[in-house]
């Protein structure tokens, strides 16, 4: 029942703010304000769910080393798009023109509620509260299907797109999580590939029609490694990193005893024996 509850809070802001942005058509200092606010406001209602339905201190949110944990994962998930897209272009299948700052601006707005808006659901609750119950591995590979399937509904969406969403992104939003036990690098993470992806490099954003960013980037060749229509997230390389990087964040988790094992059912007890 809390899943639920804490869900619906959470989505309500997530939809409002999706609906406004929309209604701005991207003009970018309103996607600017309007994406902030909503990444603020879903944060203060997730808090606030969280804490009455849980009736304890949200630490996953809490704000002493949040701006350290955004920071590093936001460059985090710069570089490693950086890494990505440098390995696109080495082959000759990424070209980059002059972009757009006004669409740049209207990205760094988006990106900030898509990043704050998925990670409450999907890691803050969706992975927190079935992992309580059925453990780490069992809550990362139903979160990150879950995750896959929610951007099958996204234009240009592939089968291909969504499963590779599903192992690189699902997965290792997840796994960072289970190694830092705060929301903040996984936001942070989540933000900065979505920032490089489209409002630094101006490619797909999973597969989303989005504004041109500082550069207007354009993949070619083949879908495995430029990603096609969906973007540089179907790519094979994206799959690959996203996957070594996922595998580092298990092994801190394992390291540091954030591993939670799947709860055994409490073994019945036995009748007591009649003593006639």
């Amino acid at each position: 029942m809390r899943l639920v509850k804490q869900f619906v809070v959470v989505a309500v802001v997530a939809l409002a703010g999706s609906l406004a942005v929309g209604a701005v058509n991207w003009n970018a200092p309103l996607t600017l304000i309007l994406g902030l606010a909503t990444a603020v406001l879903a944060l203060r209602a997730y808090r606030w769910i969280v804490g009455r339905t849980e009736k304890r201190e949200v630490t996953e949110v809490a704000l002493k080393g949040a701006a350290g944990a955004l920071g590093r994962g936001t460059l985090l998930g710069i570089g490693l798009f950086a890494a990505v897209i440098l390995n696109i272009a080495f082959l000759g299948d990424y070209h980059a023109g002059r972009g757009s700052f006004g669409g740049a601006v209207a990205l760094f707005g988006f990106s900030a509620a898509a990043a704050v808006t998925e990670e409450l659901i999907f890691r803050g609750i969706l992975f927190r509260i079935v992992e309580g119950r059925f453990g780490t591995w069992l809550a990362l590979i139903f979160t990150s299907v879950l995750f896959g399937l929610s951007h099958l509904f996204n234009p240009h969406a592939t089968l291909w797109g969504a499963i590779a969403i599903a192992i690189e992104a699902g997965g290792m939003l997840a796994a960072a999580y289970a190694a830092t036990r705060t929301l903040w690098l996984p936001i942070g993470l989540h933000f900065g590939w979505n920032l490089a992806e489209g409002a630094i490099f101006g490619t797909q954003v999973s597969g989303s029609d989005t504004p041109v960013g500082l550069l207007h980037g354009t993949v070619s060749g083949s879908s495995l490694i430029g990603g096609g229509e969906f973007g540089p997230e179907a790519s094979l390389y994206s799959v690959l990193a996203c996957t070594i990087v996922t595998i580092v964040f298990l092994v801190l988790a394992r390291r540091r005893g954030h591993i939670v094992p799947r709860r055994r059912p409490a073994a019945a007890t036995p009748a007591a024996t009649l003593v006639p």
